[in-house]
């Protein structure tokens, strides 16, 4: 799939008056491309209508502006299109309990050898980035590719045949069939199509629910987990009353809600090997984003 260029991006400026209608086109463009295998497994198929709002994403919380440091995120996030005959996606293993993650994950070592696609009589094993694995250990975001052969690939597109994705791990097993409507979004990516991407002056409305859940709340301090996160591991730290911006708030609930930020950092770079917090300085009302930031591939 072809990479998404820096022309085709908005600027800062033109991004923030859209923001509000493309992040609802791009969730409603998602709607096909999101897989739930079982109830602790869920596959976001990447392309580049998925691959620009994560950059438009990054760079707007990260008040990246320059085209050198653009170019830098979209060299990264990039990676996660497709190549030649094959699906890509980020596959979460939702947990939602954050004292449990550790456990959890470690029950699951060795998914990366156990997630399939299922394209008639073909089975298509999942290949992970590397970068993400270890012997011990599993993230609880990784990124995925199906390297579909060329009969998987004409069989895929075919009337009647039997599409399913399946985890068969010890700990974990699920199976989905896909719907017609992601038969038909990933068809495309496999048959090289390269979608024109959503015009930015005529974005349509939709009617999605999308609420960030609450995992925790301490005092005046509350901690997110975002609807549609933008990166792995991705937090939000907030006071639970909406108040000034970071350099105006009071020393008291600065020092709460940081307590609150180092805590939930620690626990997103034990799982991912790293954490970028980012504080708007402006931002009004003030929140702390967590994440992992994504790994270019070697």
């Amino acid at each position: 799939m072809k990479p998404l260029l820096l022309s085709e991006l908005p600027s800062a400026a033109a991004f923030a008056q859209i923001r509000p209608t493309l992040r609802q086109a791009v969730i409603a463009h998602k709607a096909a491309r999101r897989v739930a295998i079982g109830d602790r497994v869920t596959l976001v198929f990447e392309n580049r209508e998925t691959v620009r709002w994560q950059v438009l994403e990054m760079c707007r919380v990260e008040g990246l502006t320059e085209p050198a440091a653009i170019q830098h995120e979209l060299d990264v996030y990039n990676a996660l299109l497709p190549g030649p005959g094959e699906l890509s996606a980020t596959l979460f293993i939702e947990i939602t309990n954050l004292a449990e993650v550790r456990e959890e994950l470690d029950r699951l070592v060795g998914m990366d050898e156990r997630v399939a696609l299922r394209v008639g009589d073909d089975l298509v094993r999942a290949t992970f980035d590397p970068s993400q694995m270890d012997e011990d250990r599993i993230s609880a975001v990784h990124y995925v590719r199906f390297s579909l052969p060329e009969e998987a690939r004409e069989a895929f597109s075919r009337p009647g045949t039997a599409l399913t994705i399946e985890i068969d791990h010890p700990a974990y097993q699920a199976r989905c069939e896909l719907s017609a409507d992601t038969r038909a979004s990933l068809a495309a990516d496999l048959e090289g199509g390269c979608p024109e991407l959503q015009p930015l002056g005529d974005l349509p409305r939709a009617d999605v629910g999308d609420e960030d859940k609450v995992v925790r709340t301490r005092g005046k301090v509350r901690l997110l987990r975002p609807a549609h996160p933008r990166a792995p591991g991705h937090h939000i730290a907030e006071p639970t009353v909406p108040g000034a911006a970071f350099l105006d708030a009071p020393p008291d609930l600065l020092a709460e809600l940081l307590a609150l930020v180092q805590e939930t950092a620690r626990k997103i770079e034990a799982e991912h090997g790293s954490c970028r917090v980012v504080i708007s300085e402006a931002a009004t009302p003030l929140r702390i984003d967590l994440f992992a930031p994504p790994r270019a591939r070697g």
